[in-house]
């Protein structure tokens, strides 16, 4: 009887234990409630803070609470960890995505900015500057904003968000990984978005092609009714 009782206490334990590593990575999901997006998030985040000793946290909140920031809330929540730790923040209502660490060295081993972007390719940048007239800010490569403002049909929203995020939190956790020089077996590569790069490189510079006959046109007209 006492080994039974010390059976169904260590299975109880275990899976307590289990349930909490389980929460490490996706550290608040008040939107997608999606195992399959969980086990996912968990499983590189697992290995990335087991060969690089990073945790890489994912928040996914439905809003903030009110009155705080999105970089306050998570000042306020960064405090209760330790290990060198990287907030992934996404706030549906507040539509709102935000990357911060807690302890400023960490930025070195992954690009913000770059992760944040709103612009998705280096030939869409040059086409928004082109239209612009302004080339100050050419930073591109976003692997979630643009995502997140691509349209969904009601039943694929959430779709959407977890693709977006997920796509973003895989961004990370390859950079910080390439900065370390270790191999995350569990990293979604970049092949798809060098394919998807490929193809809006294609469809920008028809894009580009056309601006220019466009120029090209007018400019011709032009010189033809000074010459008459």
């Amino acid at each position: 009887m006492k080994l039974l009782k010390r059976g169904l206490f260590a299975l109880i334990l275990s899976t307590f234990f289990y349930t909490s590593i389980q929460a490490n990575y996706l550290y608040k999901d008040e939107v997608i409630f999606n195992p399959k997006f969980n086990e996912s998030v968990e499983i590189l985040g697992a290995e990335l803070y087991q060969k690089t000793g990073i945790s890489l946290r994912l928040l996914m909140l439905k809003e903030l609470p009110h009155g705080k920031t999105i970089v306050e809330y998570e000042k306020e929540l960064i405090k209760e960890l330790n290990e060198p730790t990287v907030f992934l923040t996404f706030s549906e209502m507040d539509s709102k995505v935000d990357i911060l660490a807690n302890d400023d060295s960490l930025y070195q081993y992954f690009d913000k900015r770059q992760v944040l972007s709103p612009i998705s390719s280096p030939v869409q940048a040059f086409i928004i500057g082109l239209i612009n007239m302004d080339f100050s800010d050419m930073s591109s490569g976003g692997t979630i904003i643009p995502l997140l403002a691509q349209k969904a049909k009601p039943g694929e929203v959430l779709g959407k968000y977890s693709g977006a995020m997920f796509n973003g939190y895989a961004d990370i956790a390859s950079q910080i990984a390439d900065s370390k020089n270790v191999v995350l077996e569990n990293d979604v590569g970049n092949a798809n978005q060098i394919s998807i790069l490929i193809i809006k490189t294609i469809f920008y510079g028809i894009i580009l092609i056309g601006i220019y006959m466009y120029i090209k046109r007018k400019l011709y007209m032009r010189r033809n009714k000074l010459e008459q």
